[in-house]
């Protein structure tokens, strides 16, 4: 669930070695095969694919949809852009640098209409607030962009960013690191980690939600769906079919998350079925503020987000943002 959000280093992929995207190639059913890469493993942001899948929506589209997870050092938006997907998980910090880059990748639904992380920590630690971060330990990738959102939290709170302790962990299990004090906060998602760490392991949580603070940072979508430009010039319908297949399948996980959870434990057997119940729930009101429009972007976020990355160094190049995302193939209401 903790997507490699925080990879946004710059990707180095030439576009001379970006494979052909030609119309996904048909079965011997007549359906045409697509492959959709996850960001990491199952996990309730994607219940609304699985949902369609189970319900046989993209079937009855005419799509035969494939499943995969990246490869450990692998990332979802390169492999888009190389052309070993049709379609991939991804997040805007992802994509906005990639096509800064040149690569042919587009948003064509937001997963979650607004963010949903926040930085984690301890009752004890005695944070709750941005400026409380001065002095204590942030464990976490060691990623620009995160640098960027702290500094720039702390600062619009009153305190001083140079204060602020990091500990470079990776992808780690963050409630060892805390209880253990290896470091004071984190930054998670409140839809998994945070029901994980207050509901499940029932550890006193402090939180700092970024979306409690859009004053000083932008809203961002965080996860989306994108796919590549070559796809959506050589079959534009395929991506249609695509998305109102998929939108059909989250307002169904929005309408009934019971049934959501449970098509994910079985996809996904693996996972704990409290956390995955009780993170289903938790969706069902977060992914978006109108069933109606599920998916749909908004250009003043895209714009607002950029902006942030370029300022804070994250981003190096200029992006056209009404050619980083579309709405026209989420149906009527996009």
């Amino acid at each position: 669930m903790r997507r490699r959000m925080l990879a946004t280093a710059l990707i180095v992929v030439l576009l001379a070695g970006c494979a052909d995207n030609a119309k996904p190639k048909r079965g011997s059913n007549g359906r045409q095969q697509i492959t959709l890469l996850l960001d990491w493993t199952p996990n309730t942001n994607h219940s609304g694919i699985y949902l369609a899948k189970a319900k046989g929506w993209y079937q009855k589209a005419g799509l035969d949809v494939r499943i995969i997870e990246p490869g450990q050092d692998s990332n979802a938006t390169q492999m888009l852009a190389t052309g070993k997907a049709d379609f991939a998980i991804s997040t805007e910090e992802d994509v906005t640098p990639a096509i800064a880059q040149g690569l042919p990748v587009v948003s064509v639904g937001a997963i979650l209409q607004h963010n949903t992380s926040s930085l984690m920590a301890l009752r004890s630690s005695g944070i709750t607030r941005p400026r409380d971060l001065v002095g204590k330990k942030y464990g976490g990738f060691g990623g620009q962009l995160e640098k960027a959102l702290l500094q720039t939290l702390v600062s619009c709170d009153g305190g001083n960013p140079k204060g602020i302790k990091y500990v470079q962990v990776g992808d780690a299990d963050y409630r060892v690191g805390l209880t253990k004090h290896f470091y004071d906060y984190f930054w998670g998602f409140d839809g998994w980690e945070g029901i994980q760490l207050r509901d499940i392991d029932h550890l006193p949580l402090s939180r700092i939600p970024f979306a409690r603070y859009q004053k000083c940072l932008p809203d961002w979508y965080t996860p989306l769906i994108a796919t590549s430009q070559r796809l959506i010039d050589s079959d534009s319908a395929v991506v249609s079919k695509f998305m109102q297949a998929t939108k059909r399948g989250y307002q169904e996980a929005i309408a009934h998350p019971n049934e959501a959870a449970d098509t994910l434990m079985k996809a996904a057997p693996e996972l704990d079925r409290t956390l995955v119940t009780k993170s289903a729930d938790y969706l069902a009101s977060h992914y978006t503020d109108n069933p109606a429009k599920w998916g749909w972007q908004d250009k003043a976020v895209w714009t607002r987000m950029t902006a942030f990355l370029q300022k804070s160094k994250v981003l190096d190049g200029k992006v056209e943002v009404d050619k980083a995302f579309t709405n026209r193939f989420l149906g009527e209401s996009g």
